[in-house]
């Protein structure tokens, strides 16, 4: 970029030169700034587009016991996962186990 002197001014080519330069870092110190605000502002969207982090509960909570309660057992739970865990519950869980969300599956 070619430095404008004006006529009549005062300032030597190197003053004019270092001046039009600063003032070229001041635009991109913006510019850069401007990015980086367009950046930061997409980054909510795109913790929602991946979906949220969910956490399980644990077992103490849920009173989770490793035998079945009657008919009621892991393996015939709808939020069981084969082969020994679960949706919404920490921790190995065993197909015959059973905690108080237990969900029957549909027929």
């Amino acid at each position: 970029m070619i430095p404008r002197l004006v006529l009549g001014s005062a300032q030597s080519f190197g003053e004019a030169f270092i001046m039009e330069k600063s003032l070229n870092l001041a635009a991109l110190s913006r510019r850069t700034a401007l990015r980086c605000a367009m950046l930061l502002s997409a980054t909510p969207l795109l913790t929602l587009a991946s979906g949220p982090a969910e956490a399980k509960i644990a077992q103490t909570s849920v009173a989770y016991q490793p035998g079945p309660k009657g008919e009621q057992q892991c393996s015939n739970c709808n939020l069981y996962v084969t082969p020994a865990s679960c949706k919404t519950v920490d921790g190995v869980v065993a197909p015959a186990g059973w905690c108080k969300i237990w969900v029957k599956k549909p027929a």
